[in-house]
């Protein structure tokens, strides 16, 4: 891994904890934090011994939008040779390799989670924050357009209705009206975030089968838009025949009936089946 300089990488007890580290900035987005991040994505989605990634911030925010110290919008360049060049603009090229991951993301916001800070954590799969967060899509006043794929994350998330009113108006809400609106899974007190974000994690980590996992995330994402549910039977079936037969469904099975914790077997590198339609997607 190279030597990131704007976000730290950690990996304890299968858990992979990516913080933007930039406190004395608010943790403001550049191109450089978005190129760590893709690499310390895709690093955690390679590593066999990771089953979930926290992402969070360090100090007061999670992450107050793009650095403007520069007077503008910094989103185009060929940035660090030592990192992951970007393919899409910044914060959507983070969003991008999150859809991609085989392992689930918790987003734990603290402060404010404005601009980059609101559209990144939409590539999550659980977004937990503290009851003072704050959260923006402040785009349209700044006289650009949202990111981060966020047109079409935010809608599913939320509903059209929501989504219009936060990027339309571009104003800055608070968490019960996030949790309400479906944009969190949880509300916490500040001190006591990170210990429900690692929780959740535990819940995955320590109790279900990772290949089953990965497979399973990129079913709900990409089947539920379809317009009829018959390629979800039709891959549902292929699966069920396939995964009922493997040494996972016997732990999970043996587990469950010695009423002990499971120990499964497979790993996502050589697990995953060569049907699946979005294999080769990474």
């Amino acid at each position: 891994m190279p030597a990131y300089q704007q976000i730290r990488y950690d990996l304890t007890d299968r858990v992979a904890t990516i913080t933007l580290d930039r406190p004395a900035a608010r943790n403001g987005y550049t191109l450089r934090m978005a190129q760590e991040l893709l690499d310390a994505f895709a690093h955690a989605d390679a590593d066999e011994e990771v089953r979930v990634v926290v992402l969070t911030g360090s100090g007061r925010d999670f992450c107050v939008g793009a650095d403007l110290s520069g007077g503008g919008f910094e989103v185009d360049g060929v940035g660090e040779e030592d990192l992951p060049s970007l393919e899409l603009e910044p914060a959507g090229s983070v969003t991008a390799r999150m859809f991609a991951m085989n392992k689930p993301v918790i987003a734990a916001l603290n402060g404010a989670s404005v601009g980059a800070g609101a559209t990144v954590p939409l590539g999550a799969d659980f977004r937990l924050a503290a009851h003072d967060s704050r959260f923006g899509f402040p785009f349209t006043r700044r006289g650009i357009v949202p990111e981060g794929g966020s047109s079409w994350f935010l809608p599913r998330l939320v509903g059209l209705s929501t989504a219009l009113d936060w990027t339309l108006t571009g104003r800055v809400f608070g968490a019960e009206e996030a949790l309400r609106s479906g944009l969190l899974h949880g509300v916490h007190e500040p001190d006591g975030l990170i210990d429900a974000a690692y929780a959740l994690a535990h819940e995955i980590a320590d109790r279900t089968a990772p290949v089953a996992v990965a497979i399973t995330r990129q079913m709900i994402y990409r089947l539920s838009s379809l317009d009829s549910p018959d390629r979800a039977h039709q891959l549902e079936t292929q699966l069920v025949r396939l995964l009922t037969l493997s040494p996972d469904a016997v732990e999970g099975v043996t587990s469950f009936l010695e009423r002990r914790p499971p120990k499964f077997p497979g790993r996502i590198d050589d697990g995953l089946p060569d049907f699946l339609p979005w294999a080769g997607d990474q």
